[in-house]
């Protein structure tokens, strides 16, 4: 997907970017390339992947139509790169961001990319996710709290909800759908105080791929004692 393709393919969905915005972007994948010869930051890199795979993806949580608007409160959770809380951010300025992320030189790398973006409320911690989740400062804060990750959706759901605020959101964006995942993990989204609303699939445009996202409401309060000790929600996930 290029530049030219990405912007035009955003408009089916009403996001229209201005020329400001398309720099931005532009910047974003040149710093992404250079930090990525220093550290562990993404396997791609080349060009039309990044603006399909990265920005365009992350983009497509638009489609989970009743999570977001645009001036919401945003949590991203183990964010990397900045996925997808960056792209999001470019797009939609007037998105409140707070990213956490476990590698300080991750958290380095966001830095730099929000000054050179001139990214206004966006906020970066250094912290890992089970520790956030307690600091009474952000638990149960966020209008919508967002995970990119390859951990199955019953840790992610113990990382995340207690973030989330009642009637709040949890999406989680996933390479696969995964009935038996979903499944899997509705015990552990309920105990957590929430619903699990739908799965939605999204054919990424020119290439046999799909992307999912799964769609939590936050409905009470989550217990005090989630979520538990750094280490411990991989270990031992809820069942």
């Amino acid at each position: 997907m290029t530049p030219e393709e990405f912007k035009e393919r955003l408009e089916n969905y009403g996001i229209h970017l201005t020329d400001e915005q398309m720099q931005q972007y532009e910047l974003y994948f040149d710093l992404l390339v250079d930090w990525n010869k220093k550290i562990n930051l993404t396997a791609i890199t080349e060009k039309q992947e990044v603006y399909l795979k990265h920005f365009f993806d992350s983009l497509m949580l638009v489609s989970a139509e009743e999570t977001f608007r645009k001036n919401l409160s945003l949590c991203d959770v183990g964010a990397g790169a900045g996925f997808p809380s960056i792209p999001l951010k470019i797009a939609f300025p007037e998105l409140k961001v707070t990213i956490v992320d476990s590698l300080n030189k991750r958290i380095k790398f966001l830095t730099e990319l929000v000054e050179k973006l001139n990214l206004s409320d966006v906020f970066l911690y250094h912290d890992r996710a089970e520790t956030f989740g307690k600091n009474k400062d952000f638990r149960e804060s966020f209008d919508l709290v967002t995970a990119r990750a390859v951990a199955r959706l019953n840790v992610l759901a113990e990382l995340c909800l207690p973030l989330v605020k009642q009637e709040g959101y949890f999406v989680a964006l996933k390479a696969m759908k995964s009935e038996e995942e979903v499944a899997e993990a509705r015990k552990a989204i309920n105990l957590l105080g929430g619903k699990f609303i739908e799965e939605i699939e999204i054919a990424l445009p020119g290439v046999d791929d799909t992307r999912n996202l799964v769609v939590v409401q936050k409905k009470k309060a989550t217990p005090r004692k989630y979520p538990r000790k750094p280490g411990i929600p991989n270990k031992q996930p809820l069942t």
